[in-house]
């Protein structure tokens, strides 16, 4: 397990060699943030589990998700796949065959992480960072196609809020629609907030949203009140989930990139 500190927040992020047993085929292995404490008040994430036992695929904290765009050139003679960030997957076995290994660089700061892939007529860099400054947690992310071939990216963050002591759970910085459903409501306040408990699987809800501006969020929080979000891009598509144990909002970055062409992105907590 990797450190990252301050007088204020302590971030606990996933070792890719040493942490393996947390990892699957689903959340990035580099920069996964398991844990942020607070250094008065504790364990500030939680988890669909949590504080239960850890499952891989259900993941827990700040963990991100390229697995949506397996990359292969035989999809309909082989079942293994390069997922960015992770490795060579078996997607009929849902297993890991091969693990991409990071370069690690720790800075006061700052932990950076890095990494090769390359499977087929696919290749790429990626650079994942996990950066502390007071109490804002920067999480970010580039990726170069450094092979020959077009590839798609569809990469979501999935961070992971305890229940607040209230049912309002977020509001966002543009006006959202709330489709029929029996999990969510939109409060007087502009807060999302439950309209249901949820059991173990939760509700999982895909927002109406006309955004054409980065994303702002405003988070209730048991112990802070209130966590910030922000990101450097426009969601293209936004699913909100939570169930008895956590809530989690899922802005999602989409790209295709062509050969020697790169792309960078990030997203901030405020704490």
């Amino acid at each position: 397990m990797y450190s990252l500190a301050n007088a204020a927040l302590n971030i606990s992020i996933l070792d890719p060699v040493a942490d393996r047993v947390h990892f699957g085929t689903r959340y990035c292995t580099g920069g996964y943030v398991l844990q942020i404490d607070d250094a008065k008040l504790g364990p500030l994430l939680s988890g669909a589990e949590y504080p239960g036992p850890f499952i891989p695929f259900n993941g827990q904290g700040m963990p991100e998700a390229f697995n949506l765009s397996p990359l292969r050139e035989n999809a309909s003679t082989s079942p293994n796949a390069l997922i960015i960030g992770i490795g060579l997957c078996d997607l009929d076995k849902d297993t890991v065959l091969e693990f991409c290994q990071w370069e690690v660089e720790q800075a006061p700061g700052a932990i950076v992480m890095r990494t090769s892939q390359a499977y087929q007529g696919y290749a790429l860099v990626l650079e994942r960072a996990v950066m502390l400054n007071s109490r804002t947690v920067r999480s970010f992310t580039r990726v170069k196609n450094t092979g020959k071939a077009f590839f798609p990216i569809r990469w979501f963050p999935h961070p992971f809020f305890p229940q607040p002591a209230t049912d309002e759970l977020c509001r966002f910085n543009f006006p959202v629609t709330i489709p029929e459903n029996s999990g969510y409501v939109l409060a007087p306040s502009g807060f999302i907030a439950r309209d249901n408990w949820p059991e173990k699987q939760g509700f999982y809800l895909p927002l109406d949203h006309d955004l054409h501006s980065p994303l702002s969020v405003l988070q209730k929080h048991p112990v802070l009140g209130l966590v910030g979000g922000t990101t450097s891009y426009v969601p293209s598509f936004f699913p909100i989930w939570g169930n008895q144990n956590t809530f989690s909002w899922e802005p999602f970055f989409e790209r295709t990139l062509a050969p020697n062409q790169s792309t960078s992105w990030w997203v901030d907590y405020d704490f």
